[in-house]
C-alpha cells in the first residue's frame, strides 16, 4: 500500500489549492507526517478534484472525513502530559455544522432561468392562481 506525502508550502496559501486547504484546515505540522497531519496531500486533491467548481463543497468534504475519522479519540492523561483529543475533533465539528449550513442555503436559492435575450414574461407570477370567473378569489 503506497503512502500518501504530506507536505504544506505557506507561500501557497494565496492560490487555491491543497496548500490553502491545508491551511484553512489547520493541518499544517507536516513534519511530523502522519503522526501530525490529518489528511494527506492526496485527500486534499482528490477532494479538490471532485468539486472543481466548489472550494466550499470540497472542503466540506474533508471536514465531513476529519469528523469521521477523530470522532472516537478520547482525551488522555498519562502522568503530567494531557492531550485533550476531543477538543480538535470538537473543532472540526464546529466548522463542519457550520460550513454545512452555508453550503446547504447557497444550494437552496432559486436559479434564475429566465433568458433575458429572448425577453419572455417568467413562468411563474404573482397571481397565476387567481380566477378570473370567481372574482380573483
Amino acid at each position: 500500500m503506497a503512502k500518501g506525502a504530506y507536505t504544506y508550502n505557506p507561500a501557497n496559501v494565496k492560490e487555491p489549492g491543497k496548500d490553502r486547504m491545508r491551511f484553512e484546515l489547520g493541518d499544517v505540522m507536516v513534519d511530523g507526517l502522519s503522526d501530525t497531519t490529518a489528511l494527506t496531500d492526496e485527500e486534499i486533491q482528490a477532494a479538490i478534484d471532485t468539486y472543481p467548481k466548489s472550494w466550499k463543497r470540497a472542503k466540506l468534504m474533508l471536514l465531513e472525513s476529519l469528523c469521521r475519522r477523530f470522532a472516537y479519540e478520547v482525551n488522555t492523561k498519562t502522568g503530567p502530559l494531557t492531550l485533550e483529543l476531543q477538543e480538535r475533533a470538537k473543532l472540526w465539528r464546529e466548522d463542519y455544522e457550520k460550513l454545512k449550513k452555508e453550503v446547504s442555503a447557497e444550494s437552496c436559492s432559486i436559479p434564475q432561468f429566465r433568458n433575458a435575450s429572448q425577453n419572455k414574461p417568467p413562468y411563474f407570477y404573482t397571481g397565476m392562481q387567481r380566477n378570473e370567473r370567481t372574482g380573483g378569489r
